[in-house]
Order: C-alpha cells, then sequence, then structure tokens
C-alpha cells in the first residue's frame, strides 16, 4: 500500500447507542455464494478485517444455506476477544427454502442461527427482504414477534431489509415509534443510484439507524462488470462499462470510486461490502484510509457521474440477491 492502513471511522447507529465501522463486513461470500472460500481464508478474513478497525459483521441463514453463519461463527470465534468488541447482524425470514415471516418461524430461525454463530446473542436482527412477504404482516405479527426476542435477550435490535425504499416508509409509519431500529438498504447509495439519500431525512426523523449495501451496484461499478444475472438494463450496463473503461484509461478504479462515493455520506452508519479474502479487505479498508487522509477525488468522480448521468437512478426489479 502506498499509505499506512488506519483504524476506521466509528459511525453511530441512529438511536442505538451502537457504533458501527464505516465499513461493514458482508459476510455472503463466506457462504460460498461467489465460488468456493476455504475455512482458513474465511477466518484470515474475519480476523484481518477485525484487526484494521471493521467491527460490523452481517450475515444471513439465507446466504450459502446457512454456511455463511457457520463460517462467520468460526471466524468470530478464533478471534478470542471479549463478545462486546463487535456487532453481529443476521436476518430472518428468508431461507434457502423460501420466504416465511411467521412468528413461529422467526422465533426459531434465531436459535438456530445463534448456534450456527455459536453466540448468546445477536445484536441486530433483521426482517430478510420483506418486500417479498405481506408487508402487513411484518408490521402486524413478524416484528411483535422480533420484540418479544429482544425481551428474552436473544437479540438487542430489530431491523428490515429489501430493495424498494417504499417498504421502510410503509412499515415504520405502521408501528410504534422506536420499534423498528434499523434499516438496511441495498443498491441505492452509489455512483449510479443515489436515491437513498432523499430517505435520509425521514428515517433520522424516525431515529432510525442506515446501513447501505453494495457500493458496487452488484457489479456494475467494477472492472470484471456485473454477473450475468444482473437485472439492470442494457443501457445500464453499457454506460458503467464505458465508466469503468475511461477510469482505467486514466490509471483509476472505478470500485475504489464507488466505495468511496457510498463511504462520504455520514449519515449513512456503515457501507457493507461482501469480503472473502485478505486482499478485498485491505483493498476496501485503503478505500476508507485514502478518503479520510486526501478526500474524494472530484475529478475522477465528476467524470464517471457525467457518463452515467443518462441512466442515473434507473431501477430494476426487486428478487436478486
Amino acid at each position: 500500500m502506498a499509505f499506512p492502513l488506519r483504524k476506521l471511522e466509528l459511525r453511530p447507529l441512529g438511536n442505538t447507542g451502537l457504533r458501527l465501522s464505516c465499513v461493514g463486513f458482508g459476510a455472503s461470500p463466506l457462504g460460498n455464494v461467489f465460488g468456493p472460500v476455504l475455512e482458513n481464508d474465511a477466518i484470515s478474513s474475519v480476523r484481518e478485517a477485525f484487526r484494521l478497525g471493521i467491527n460490523f459483521f452481517d450475515t444471513s441463514p439465507y446466504y450459502g444455506g446457512t454456511l455463511s453463519e457457520k463460517m462467520l461463527g468460526k471466524a468470530l470465534k478464533a478471534l478470542g476477544v471479549p463478545r462486546n468488541e463487535y456487532v453481529v447482524s443476521t436476518k430472518c425470514g428468508r431461507y434457502a427454502e423460501g420466504f416465511d415471516f411467521s412468528a413461529e418461524r422467526v422465533t426459531r430461525s434465531i436459535d438456530e442461527s445463534l448456534g450456527r454463530l455459536q453466540l448468546d446473542y445477536v445484536d441486530i436482527l433483521q426482517c430478510h427482504d420483506i418486500e417479498f412477504g405481506s408487508l402487513d404482516q411484518i408490521v402486524n405479527e413478524t416484528i411483535p414477534a422480533l420484540q418479544k426476542l429482544k425481551e428474552s435477550g436473544k437479540i438487542r435490535f430489530i431491523g428490515i431489509t429489501g430493495l424498494p425504499l417504499g417498504i421502510f416508509t410503509y412499515v415504520l409509519d405502521r408501528v410504534p415509534p422506536g420499534t423498528v431500529d434499523v434499516i438496511l438498504s441495498y443498491c441505492h447509495y452509489s455512483i449510479n443510484d443515489s436515491t437513498l439519500e432523499d430517505l435520509l431525512p425521514y428515517l433520522k426523523s424516525k431515529g432510525v439507524g442506515v446501513i447501505s449495501a453494495s457500493p458496487l451496484s452488484m457489479g456494475l461499478l467494477t472492472d470484471n462488470g456485473p454477473p450475468e444475472w444482473h437485472p439492470a438494463s442494457l443501457e445500464l450496463k453499457s454506460a458503467c462499462k464505458a465508466a469503468a473503461a475511461c477510469c482505467k484509461e486514466k490509471g483509476k478504479n472505478i470500485s475504489k470510486l464507488a466505495m468511496q462515493y457510498s463511504l462520504s455520506n455520514k449519515e449513512i452508519s456503515s457501507v457493507l461490502v461482501g469480503m472473502n479474502s485478505v486482499r478485498q479487505v485491505e483493498e476496501n479498508i485503503a478505500a476508507a484510509t485514502e478518503l479520510a487522509l486526501f478526500g474524494k477525488d472530484q475529478e475522477g468522480l465528476s467524470e464517471v457521474e457525467a457518463i452515467l448521468k443518462p441512466v442515473k437512478s434507473q431501477t430494476w426489479p426487486s428478487g436478486i440477491q
């Protein structure tokens, strides 16, 4: 690295009292979601992430059909540090076999997750991709069940996740204030789509913490481009490809620009990125360190934004994760 990596900034998460590292460790790749990951590599990447200041680790029973939770559990145990030194988030309601947001299933789900994670509690339990269930069931059945889990001490805080931004206002307007502590949004705070920004004042007024995932728009903002299944339009894919090529010509990296763009909004508590190797951990922390030391590359960012302007905030159907 051209400069020494430094410990990451910690940001408050809504009214929870938690402080999350500005870069969060997305553990879905540990479930072999993007290709096989050896157990030793998983443990090494989590250890390096923690050493360099990442204290927030996110998973789900859906990732790799429970494998992500198991691998993260082994890796966290191998750290050998006090439990209060890291924050763990897992999810409920979405499983390899499908969606089930019933009170019975989510109550059983947390016990299964705690077993796989080898933990006594998780800091945050999130209803996973709620747009695929009944939002009224989430309001009237799922969240009350999670409140009971909170009272039992198995979870500390309650969250909801999904792609369409309207799901968050629908639920938050229908539950008592302070019931939902956190939202996790993905693909809505990146260079090509920053529509989450419009929702931030509302979320702040509700005292809700904000986690933003997928700053690279599920691969759109990378040199390699998105996977074949990516639901973006050909027009959007083409514009992102042109932007990546423009960066490369000038010796810049579009993924680093995208990461720094997402990190620069301090209203977002943590930017969640999937990682499966020490190299990926170091690259993400280097992007955050460089941003803290030198600020955004405004020139590079302006060039990318100009290329993406015609397709800015193009949405795609939810259903891919």
